[in-house]
């Protein structure tokens, strides 16, 4: 059997699932979110611009239809 891996954001769930991503697991590392500098919806998903403790930036992507998590560094 695989290892399971952990997901890549965590996040705060109040009312519903995903509503202010807290922390990112990238390249090894668990990364603090420091400032949601962005958030908006797209059809089926949920988009944030965030900035980590040591200035980078990222756009994180929660897809609902898979429930599944996608990272990219900007």
């Amino acid at each position: 059997m695989g290892e399971m891996k952990p997901d890549p954001v965590e996040c705060h769930s109040g009312y519903e699932y995903a509503e202010r991503p807290l922390a990112i697991h990238w390249e090894g590392e668990r990364l603090e979110i420091e400032a949601i500098e962005d958030r908006w919806r797209i059809p089926g998903g949920k988009c944030f611009r965030v900035r980590v403790r040591d200035g980078r930036r990222f756009e994180l992507f929660y897809g609902e239809l898979y429930d599944e998590w996608r990272v990219n560094l900007l």
